[in-house]
């Protein structure tokens, strides 16, 4: 096996349609199958395409017959949205298939996800009423949109993920994500997660200590050092470069939804197009398991 994208397209499609053999569907069977759908979406994500349309225009004279049919923007973006189950399904069967699934170690962060900057987008939005005014941090900026709260192992393959009102406490949404899948955590036993300033919570390490977690996250100036603490730092940078795989290979921020289901859905498209990289990476022993490189052009 190589590291081209075409054949990663071709083992993601046999992974996809192995698992939904057997599957009926009610009514006249489509003529773009769930495998092919999943499947171009990925691709889409891989090349960098955020407009449909022109990727549904690109894709003829790029990879000519790699789909029996394609269909119209409109048409594509109704099935994509409908199909946001199963993109959740089919990034949990890559993540399970890799040896990194069953990593005791959790890496936790979240970053914005911004969806509209003008005040009569704000105003005008569907989104209006879900997405709020957030503060980033890390770029000392104000933002109109959500969060994504991204759980993943330190090579970098997502686990679980929400996304939130960026108004929502961080570690709110860490005990929901835990509460929501709680056999994440029951199947690790001794699992260790690493977080930054924001988690810091008596009430979050009540929750995990009952759980059987460690957490570890910096500790302010007048406590105590947590043990291990001095290393929080070159590991903190892993879930940083994450958000940057994100952010400028997959184009997080240029997602272009506009209603609820849009942005949810072009959100798990992208973490669908990290996963199936890495889960790529791995089955052909590559050096370098979150690499987008061979896939992005």
């Amino acid at each position: 096996m190589t590291t081209d994208l075409n054949t990663l397209l071709t083992a993601l499609y046999v992974k996809i349609d192995d698992h939904l053999a057997g599957r009926r569907r009610m009514g006249r069977p489509p003529k773009l199958t769930d495998a092919e759908l999943v499947t171009l979406a990925v691709a889409q994500a891989l090349l960098g395409f955020t407009s449909e349309a022109r990727w549904l225009r690109f894709l003829p004279a790029r990879m000519p017959g790699a789909f029996r049919y394609l269909p119209g923007q409109s048409g594509y973006n109704r099935r994509l949205r409908a199909a946001l189950p199963l993109i959740k399904h089919v990034m949990r069967w890559l993540a399970a298939d890799t040896d990194l699934w069953t990593d005791t170690t959790w890496i936790v962060d979240s970053t914005p996800v911004e969806c509209g900057r003008s005040r009569p987008t704000v105003k005008r939005s569907e989104l209006a009423g879900w997405a709020k005014y957030g503060f980033c941090r890390s770029h000392s900026r104000w933002f109109w949109g959500l969060r994504l709260h991204l759980v993943c192992t330190p090579a970098g393959l997502p686990v679980a993920w929400a996304l939130a009102d960026p108004k929502i406490d961080e570690r709110q949404v860490l005990m929901a994500i835990c509460d929501h899948e709680p056999h994440l955590l029951t199947d690790r036993p001794g699992l260790l997660i690493i977080a930054d300033k924001g988690y810091v919570s008596r009430e979050l390490d009540h929750y995990l200590t009952e759980r059987g977690v460690r957490l570890i996250r910096p500790s302010y100036r007048n406590r105590r050092p947590h043990p291990g603490e001095p290393l929080l730092k070159s590991i903190r940078q892993l879930i940083e470069s994450v958000n940057d795989t994100l952010k400028g290979q997959l184009d997080l921020e240029q997602h272009g939804g506009r209603t609820i289901e849009g942005v949810g859905t072009r959100v798990a498209q992208r973490l669908l197009a990290l996963t199936a990289a890495i889960w790529h990476n791995r089955a052909t022993g590559q050096p370098i398991t979150r690499s987008l490189t061979a896939y992005d052009h």
